[in-house]
């Protein structure tokens, strides 16, 4: 059990309060391989015991290997938060410690299909004809972590072109050293624009317009 009974009860009431339409987490996991996975599948799984709306599918990453092509899956434990379409929201690695409230957040984001995006970005996100991929690299232990994952998700779901993945950096170290990542959060665009720290949205689209070119 990942949830006290008094945080459990809590989100329970949260999720019934902001919940609006049906949210499904792909969950891509292969126990014997992952040393994680089992973890990360037990949290989801009490999670979404708590709502209705929430629910959970599963698919063996190894075995599977079409359907983890089809949702750009290349390492585990992964999994998508996707409403009536995907939308390329990707968690690499388990939402724990602060990074729970930021999987939280999306999950409400996600089922509302909406976010809190100024109309001047979701504008820009509608004109983007090329494809933007923002990587957010995090820890557990990184408080300020979630609002950069939140934000790259917000982006996912209001841009038809935008993917954004969080990356657990203590899951996967081998790309903590590819990114040079000694500071999070970390973000990188489109593999050639990095940013350190939580920024603000507006600095964020900048940085998509640098990295578009």
């Amino acid at each position: 059990m990942f949830l006290a009974d008094k945080d459990r009860k809590a989100l329970e009431a949260y999720l019934r309060e902001n919940l609006v339409h049906p949210v499904t987490i792909r969950f891509f996991t292969q126990e014997l391989e992952c040393a994680t996975c089992s973890d990360v599948r037990t949290l989801l799984e009490e999670v979404v015991a708590l709502s209705p709306l929430l629910s959970l599918v599963v698919h063996n990453f190894l075995l599977e290997k079409e359907v983890a092509a089809a949702f750009r899956i290349d390492k585990i434990p992964a999994f998508t938060v996707e409403g009536e379409k995907d939308y390329g929201i990707r968690f690499f690695g388990i939402p724990s410690g602060y990074e729970f409230s930021g999987f939280v957040e999306t999950l409400v984001s996600v089922s509302r299909r909406t976010t809190d995006l100024s109309e001047s970005t979701k504008a820009f996100l509608g004109t983007l004809n090329r494809d933007v991929h923002i990587q957010v690299f995090v820890t557990p232990t990184c408080p300020f972590c979630p609002q950069a994952v939140v934000l790259g998700h917000k982006m996912a779901l209001e841009g038809e072109r935008v993917s954004s993945s969080m990356v657990e950096i203590l899951e996967f170290p081998h790309l903590a050293y590819r990114y040079g990542v000694r500071a999070v959060p970390k973000i990188v665009i489109n593999e050639t624009v990095a940013i350190e720290g939580a920024v603000p949205e507006a600095f964020l689209v900048q940085k998509i317009i640098e990295a578009l070119g």
